[in-house]
């Protein structure tokens, strides 16, 4: 129970690590000082909303297709690998929307922990029956 303990703050320390970066990056980009024709992060922001939540998008059908295909090759390690680097890719792309909009991936895990204990199902039905989904 210990370990696992230790490795959810190391995840949640990584994250928050990340997109303190993020932040910084995008802050940076705001004030002028981070040019979108040399840093990647910049250019993200640079294309604003809609452009950011469609590469979440790509990512994450890239993610997907990525697991499909980990699947039927049987978790070949060449496939867990690519699977890794695109679910890596569909985060952190998640972490630049989440900045976009002024949000952490604290609240994102704060927002998990209030589920942790409530089926999956009832959680559905409650978002629904709040007009939420």
């Amino acid at each position: 129970m210990n370990k696992v303990l230790n490795s959810d703050k190391k995840i949640d320390a990584a994250l928050a690590h990340l997109a303190d970066v993020v932040d910084q990056r995008r802050d940076a980009f705001k004030a002028g000082q981070a040019d979108p024709k040399t840093s990647y992060t910049a250019l993200l922001f640079s294309k604003g909303d809609d452009a950011i939540l469609k590469k979440i998008g790509e990512e994450a059908t890239e993610a997907v297709m990525a697991a499909k295909d980990s699947r039927s090759a049987n978790m070949a390690i060449e496939q867990q690998k690519l699977l890794i680097a695109e679910m890596a890719d569909l985060w952190f792309h998640c972490l630049i929307a989440l900045s976009q909009f002024n949000l952490r991936p604290e609240d994102v895990i704060a927002e998990l922990d209030r589920r942790l204990g409530t089926s999956g199902i009832e959680e559905k039905a409650a978002r629904k029956a709040s007009g939420k989904e």
